[in-house]
């Protein structure tokens, strides 16, 4: 594409040694700068790209966006915001592929994997194409491989390119994750959302957004983008339902779902059992028995949040609960890795997605079993949540192990001291600890009966370990299956 068309469609405050050049890409990372794109001076949490532009004109950069002019003779786009701009910038380089897509959103602090893969499913159980861009990467079939993802929500350019693969794959329906970081950052900006869905919000991320307010208006601004004919599927028992209906275009089509407060879609008469939960699910003067392979309350919650995404896009009940009946687990979450005992892998790293977890487990734990829970806290995100999940973790289980979960560049016995902080008593019968991971889980072993129950928390489908100076390969399901079956 052209310099001069990128420009007519992006605010510039000044443009600089202009030349009509052809762009073939957008970068902002001047190690994997290719030849002839344009680098983007991202200023990040800890770098500032406009300190590697130098470095990225050596390697082939023909162009730069950046927030002030710099010392190199090539054409520079001066914008108010880089992180802004990138995102625009995207999005005229990629032709707007959202335009013609029925894409859709969901948001919250826990459920958001789980309810793409279903929503995913449906779709394909009515026999439309339904693309998924999330946590675990992204794929245009449910058989599909995952390719690779660095954030829940992909940067600006790579979800525009994203969704321009999808649109050309013939591809028309996409639902994705989005983030309270994507949206703070502009990285789904310009993307046209036919449809969002509201999980949940609970204490996570406030190293970043600082207050639950900060986090809540992130989370909004997806939902005070849609417009008429558009629609929202809101979690109506969780207590930001509310603030987040006023917020929305009146002209939205708004589906509640819940199971405590009256909604559109509820679910009654849930039983929980070994193999999943059953629960019958009232919309309108329908009721439909569903039979789940998947565990938990939360499980109902994330299928109703998705059996009102079908309903939105016109799927009709039966054909949702044909979907929902032959889905399994998503890859680290609550998934069932071992048995005898039951070894479960998850990937709940907040308080709120840590006791939800547990009261699931304690669900299949035996009354002649113990529940064990080995889990920890990542370095450098928020500490405040470290001794509620402590205290969450002694209240629900019989036994618990601390350990390591990407301490990055923290010392782990501190984010483990934090940990601990929040026990009421520290009996050394009953709460074990163990910095080295890998060896926290050889001692769960070592602690467990064949009846007992064993939740793995915090990492779920990761397959590394942060640690200071290096990122190591590490997967909880692989590091069970070697010590549960050695």
């Amino acid at each position: 594409m052209n310099l001069s068309n990128i420009i007519k469609n992006i605010k510039t405050k000044e443009i600089l040694n202009f030349k009509d050049i052809d762009i073939k890409g957008i970068s902002y990372n001047s190690n994997t700068i290719n030849s002839h794109e344009i680098f983007v001076c991202l200023k990040g949490e800890h770098v500032d790209g406009h300190n590697y532009a130098q470095s990225a004109f050596e390697k082939g950069a023909v162009a730069l966006m950046c927030e002030k002019p710099l010392n190199i003779e090539i054409p520079q786009l001066i914008v108010e915001s880089t992180q802004e701009s990138i995102a625009d910038l995207a999005a005229v380089f990629y032709h707007n592929p959202s335009l013609e897509l029925n894409l859709m959103g969901v948001t919250g602090t826990n459920g958001k994997t789980t309810v793409a893969h279903l929503v995913q499913k449906i779709f394909e159980q009515d026999r439309k194409k339904c693309a998924l861009i999330g946590t675990l990467g992204y794929k245009l079939s449910s058989t599909d491989d995952y390719l690779e993802a660095k954030h829940t929500t992909p940067q600006a350019p790579q979800m525009q390119r994203t969704l321009q693969k999808i649109l050309k794959a013939d591809v028309l329906n996409v639902i994705t994750e989005v983030s309270s970081h994507a949206l703070e950052q502009f990285r789904v900006k310009n993307c046209r959302f036919s449809g969002a869905i509201f999980t949940n919000l609970t204490q996570d991320h406030l190293d970043y957004h600082i207050t639950m307010e900060n986090y809540f208006n992130a989370k909004a601004k997806l939902f005070k983008g849609l417009g008429e004919g558009n629609f929202a599927i809101i979690n109506n028992d969780d207590k930001y339902a509310s603030r987040l209906i006023k917020l929305m275009n009146s002209k939205v089509n708004i589906i509640t779902y819940g199971v405590k407060n009256a909604s559109d879609i509820t679910a009654k008469n849930i039983e929980f059992l070994s193999d999943g939960v059953n629960f019958d699910c009232c919309y309108k003067d329908k009721t439909i028995n569903f039979k789940l392979h998947l565990n938990g309350m939360f499980s109902v919650y994330n299928c109703l949040a998705a059996i009102g995404a079908g309903i939105a896009n016109n799927i009709n009940l039966e054909t949702i609960k044909q979907a929902l009946e032959k889905t399994k687990s998503v890859a680290g979450r609550f998934e069932i890795v071992q048995t005898n005992p039951m070894v479960i892998v998850d990937y709940a790293h907040t308080p709120d997605g840590l006791e939800n977890i547990l009261h699931a487990a304690r669900e299949l734990t035996p009354k002649e079993g113990n529940l064990i829970c080995l889990f920890g806290c990542g370095g450098n995100r928020d500490c405040t949540k470290r001794p509620k999940m402590g205290k969450i973790a002694q209240q629900l289980c019989d036994k618990i192990i601390i350990t390591s979960d990407n301490p990055r560049s923290e010392d782990p016995q501190q984010i483990i001291t934090d940990i601990l902080s929040g026990l009421s008593l520290i009996n050394p019968k009953t709460v074990f600890v163990e910095p080295d991971r890998h060896l926290a889980i050889k001692l769960l072993k070592e602690i467990s009966n064949e009846n007992d129950v064993l939740v793995l928390a915090g990492k779920g489908h990761e397959n590394y370990q942060i640690l200071a100076d290096k990122t190591i390969h590490f997967d909880d399901r692989e590091e069970v299956v070697k010590v549960f079956q050695k």
